[in-house]
């Protein structure tokens, strides 16, 4: 066995939507989504918010064979600090469409440009909040 880092993103409402992005941005696939409504016991009173009863409690994806987690969390408060995501892809032409595709809706913070550690890095926070560096994998 085997131990695992995996990130687990809250999205605050909007896991669904998430997914579907990542979908269509990255390619990410789901694997398992569970919604609060699905669960075998009972939700304690007062843990969701409003309306949370059909949203994500639990969501398994995958990102070019890396796996992440993801819910909307037990209510609409959700904020994404003190981390970013990397993503390094094998060509600068994957490394475009996925800033490209991530940057939608999003706020470019460093735009993909040559740097003295990389010949292609760039920075952004997508339409979530969650911050993303995207660039060419090292070849190891």
């Amino acid at each position: 066995m085997k131990t695992l880092l995996e990130p687990y993103l809250f999205f605050g409402g909007r896991c669904e939507e998430a997914l579907a992005f990542y979908g269509t941005a990255l390619g990410a696939t789901v694997s398992y989504l569970g919604r609060y409504s699905d669960s075998p016991d009972a939700i304690p009173p007062g843990t969701l918010a409003p309306g949370f009863e059909n949203k994500v409690m639990h969501a398994t994806f995958h990102i070019a064979g890396n796996t992440l987690m993801a819910s909307d969390g037990c209510n609409s408060d959700s904020s994404f600090s003190g981390f970013n995501l990397s993503l390094a892809l094998p060509t600068q032409e994957e490394a475009e469409r996925a800033f490209n595709a991530l940057a939608d809706g999003g706020t470019v913070r460093m735009p993909l440009s040559k740097t003295f550690w990389s010949p292609c890095f760039g920075m952004l926070t997508d339409r979530f909040g969650l911050e993303w560096m995207i660039s060419l994998a090292d070849e190891r």
